[in-house]
């Protein structure tokens, strides 16, 4: 999953973070990109961790777009 701002034939970044469900608590694989310059600046760490707050796994997420759509 990319995250962050790559630029035009920026070298990308690979690295692993440990991303647990908000809702059902899981463990998911971590794999994540950047960009070289992006990688590690205060907004990028900023980024990440509003990710990890938010984020839910794809059953999760699926069946929270069922009951909104609902």
């Amino acid at each position: 999953m990319i995250i962050g701002k790559i630029a035009k034939n920026e070298k990308m970044i690979r690295f692993n973070e440990e991303i647990i469900c908000n809702n059902c608590c899981k463990q998911v694989p971590g794999g994540l990109k950047t960009g070289e310059s992006y990688y590690k600046t205060e907004s990028f760490k900023t980024e990440l961790e509003d990710f990890k707050k938010s984020y839910l796994c794809g059953i999760c997420r699926d069946k929270k777009r069922i009951e909104d759509n609902h």
